[in-house]
């Protein structure tokens, strides 16, 4: 694989108008050794795609890079010191994983530190740009509740996987590591789909954005209203 080959499959890609069960999503979720991608290092990247509402276990990746010292920020994850020494170089991860990924849409809880951890390490390496398209679980499931997907509902606080989780009745297990995580979240997203739907969410475009609160109305603006 080349990176001409990775930057090629955005030639013909999704749009907004894009119906939703035609677009390869790929849920990903990242370990790094911690929230400055210019200083830490990724530490595993797990995917799995998700096509026409349904995860693809045989469409999926995980891979574990080298990481020469094995802090504490490494063991959290359950990685030993000798797993951490073993991986891939992580120019070759990620060539491996672009050829995976190519124009999938990106999707993950809170993916934006994902995101960046990616693209500063591609344009470390190989003087690119990550070009995905990424939707965030969370801003999806607050857009889908302002639009009454949810029927009253509460969102959980807190905004974490973990709630999420419990309040779409996923159940937890290989929390903490890539591909149990991107596991996790896929099945999260399973469930946003259904509630897409539900809302006449049909097409990739009005899936994604960021989530904006909706402003109160003040009631000299309301019709009617001459104010004060």
């Amino acid at each position: 694989m080349s990176i001409n080959s990775y930057l090629s499959s955005f030639e013909s890609t999704w749009d907004d108008a894009t119906p939703v069960e035609v677009v390869r999503f790929v849920v990903l979720d990242t370990e790094t050794t911690g929230f400055d991608p210019r200083r830490d290092r990724i530490i595993t990247i797990g995917a799995l795609a998700v096509i026409d509402g349904e995860i693809l276990l045989d469409d999926s990746f995980e891979v574990m890079l080298k990481i020469a010292y094995n802090n504490s920020s490494v063991t959290v994850h359950g990685i030993t010191r000798d797993e951490a020494m073993e991986g891939m170089d992580e120019p070759e991860a990620l060539e491996l994983f672009l050829d995976y990924l190519r124009d999938g849409v990106i999707v993950g809880h809170h993916i934006g530190h994902d995101v960046q951890a990616l693209d500063f390490a591609c344009g470390k390496h190989f003087d690119v740009s990550l070009k995905n398209l990424s939707l965030d679980t969370m801003d999806l499931t607050l857009n889908l509740n302002d639009a009454g997907a949810f029927a009253g509902r509460a969102i959980p606080g807190g905004f974490t996987l973990d709630s999420l989780c419990e309040m779409f009745g996923v159940k937890m297990h290989d929390r903490h590591t890539a591909g149990g995580d991107a596991f996790l979240t896929a099945q999260v997203f399973l469930r946003l789909l259904r509630a897409s739907r539900s809302v006449g969410r049909l097409t990739l475009g009005s899936l994604l954005g960021a989530y904006c609160p909706q402003a109160p109305v003040d009631s000299k603006d309301l019709p009617g209203n001459p104010g004060v």
